[in-house]
């Protein structure tokens, strides 16, 4: 069995040139006539009608779907046909604000990995391109939607644009999807197909509300990055160990969250991601919830601070207030950045290698030093490894010692003061998600 040699060093992560270069290709205007399209719809209400005649017509969410898929399409044309582009329908209802049987459509884009074994990984990037007005069972009301959500719906096209040009060893999917608004169903049953169908999803990156609303209090330099601590899908037995190791913080989820907040200071991405450790805002949900539920990890991405007057509002002005999520309330600019974010953590995950498997603490005597054991990263792609740790009481990782191209390691700090993790790194410096050790007796 291979062991850490003594003498390792810590290092730190520097900015890929291929992801660096892509990012610069984000564009801010193209987003901006992306949202400014999906509004000119006038209403994507989940329940708005979506025959023929109200496409022809351009409006409603069945002409929204058209012109997301078309929008896939064109980048696969260009691109040589590198995506493809699927739907995923589904009938829902009668159920809680649906009041009859009603066509739900999630549109995506799939870009398969460039390698037979890590193809079988998956990232993804997600926004609901569905939207409402005060009354969400409004069918004929404008319901411009522009922040909430064209603006994560923008960032999933305009990642699967510019990442499209390039290939990963992994599978990243771009995801948009309906009936948010309604209950989280169109997500809810993705997530449940991929579950199902045995996907390996490493990360879901849902956006939701990330158009930097231009109220006197926003901070446009920053997005929050919620994430589950204790996971939803935990069973009686996985929160019982949560609870005796005090690992409510280090859910895989929570690993993605940290991941971002790494990625954010390696690359110039034009703004700073600030975690929030918990599920999401006070009586409030997204479309990462349904992965969550699945057991996959996920997280959500959100502007820094909500206007509820240009939230869930019919359009009009009331004491000098103006309600209604309109375009002019969009820092275009601020989603640029946060696609940026978006594109570089999907590809700097699809680029790496997979997390290595079965880590493990030893906990089999008493003793001052930690003995950390896994097997190697599946896929082939892991050149070494590094051992992460932190206080218990820190939010992020705080050291980093490269050890090898090993599957065992020592380090003479007690495992009663830290918490580890273990992650593999390519030979280009592309990092996996970091695993948490079991114990091991």
């Amino acid at each position: 069995m291979a062991v850490a040699p003594a003498s390792a060093q810590t290092t730190a992560s520097s900015a890929d040139p291929q992801i660096a270069a892509a990012l610069k290709q984000i564009s801010a205007e193209t987003i901006r006539a992306n949202i400014d399209k999906l509004v000119s719809f006038q209403t994507r209400s989940t329940l708005s009608a979506q025959d023929q005649a109200s496409i022809v017509a351009r409006r409603g969410i069945g002409v929204a779907r058209e012109w997301i898929k078309n929008e896939f399409e064109r980048y696969s044309r260009d691109c040589n046909g590198c995506l493809e582009v699927k739907t995923d329908s589904f009938t829902e209802g009668p159920a809680d604000r649906i009041p009859k049987p009603t066509i739900i459509t999630n549109v995506y884009a799939v870009l398969k990995g460039s390698d037979p074994e890590n193809a079988k990984r998956i990232v993804l990037v997600t926004g609901h391109y569905d939207s409402r007005n005060s009354d969400t069972l409004d069918t004929t009301g404008a319901a411009p939607g522009a922040n909430d959500d064209a603006s994560g719906t923008a960032v999933s096209l305009e990642c699967a644009r510019v990442l499209s040009k390039l290939k990963f060893p992994a599978t990243i999917i771009f995801l948009t999807v309906a009936g948010e608004e309604q209950g989280l169903n169109g997500s809810h049953h993705f997530a449940q197909m991929a579950k199902s169908e045995g996907w390996n999803i490493e990360a879901a990156l849902n956006n939701d509300i990330v158009g930097g609303d231009r109220n006197p209090q926003q901070e446009p330099s920053i997005v929050r990055v919620f994430s589950e601590g204790v996971p939803i899908a935990a069973t009686d037995a996985e929160l019982k160990l949560i609870r005796n190791l005090g690992g409510e913080s280090d859910s895989s989820s929570r690993q993605i969250a940290r991941y971002v907040a790494e990625v954010g200071r390696t690359n110039e991405v034009g703004l700073k991601p600030m975690l929030v450790f918990r599920l999401d805002r006070y009586l409030r949900g997204g479309d990462h919830i349904s992965f969550n539920q699945q057991g996959f990890a996920a997280v959500r991405f959100t502007e820094y601070r909500e206007d509820y007057h240009h939230q869930h509002q019919n359009v009009r002005t009331e004491n000098g207030i103006e309600y209604g999520d309109l375009p002019k309330f969009v820092n275009f600019d601020y989603v640029a950045n946060v696609a940026r974010l978006n594109a570089a953590t999907l590809a700097s995950l699809a680029s790496g290698p997979a997390p290595p498997a079965k880590v493990r603490l030893v906990t089999k005597e008493l003793e001052n030093d930690s003995t950390l054991t896994w097997e190697p990263s599946p896929g082939g792609r892991a050149s070494t490894y590094e051992v992460l740790w932190r206080a218990t009481t820190s939010a992020e990782w705080e050291h980093t010692q490269a050890v090898g191209n090993v599957t065992r390691t020592t380090l003479p700090i007690s495992k009663d003061n830290a918490i580890f993790a273990i992650r593999a790194v390519d030979k280009e410096g592309h990092r996996s998600l970091p695993v948490v050790p079991m114990p091991e007796r």
